[in-house]
């Protein structure tokens, strides 16, 4: 145990800024896993949420397993929602117009005004 304490001490690495960076590691990973139980955590409740509230209603927000969707009707779904949100949008021309400018030089392209050594004038 002694030996690499006496190898971090004739480095540039001290015994301060390990326990920095041991400090601050811990504490993002701490960070983490705090981060990934709530993640993983919270649909599980809402989920428990809305079958309690489901229950104590008498109807649930899923289907039944005998009511199911067909595919047409899913069809017809999506094209009316597609043709009712088509129509919210402007009509464009789809035309570009370019217009040249006469004058070339601006000062915001010129580099010459920063590379130029200003110690020059004196």
């Amino acid at each position: 145990m002694m030996i690499p304490l006496i190898i971090i001490l004739k480095s540039n690495i001290n015994l301060e800024s390990l326990v920095i960076a041991t400090a601050g590691y811990l504490i993002v990973f701490t960070a983490l896993l705090i981060l990934f139980w709530f993640f993983s955590t919270v649909p599980k409740l809402i989920a428990l949420a809305k079958t309690k509230k489901g229950s104590v209603k008498g109807n649930s927000s899923r289907p039944a397993k005998d009511e199911v969707i067909s595919g047409e009707s899913t069809a017809a779904i999506a094209m009316a929602l597609h043709l009712y949100l088509d129509e919210i949008h402007d009509e464009e021309s789809g035309v570009l117009t370019i217009k040249r400018i006469s004058k070339n030089y601006s000062p915001w392209n010129s580099k010459i005004y920063a590379v130029r050594n200003q110690f020059n004038r004196l």
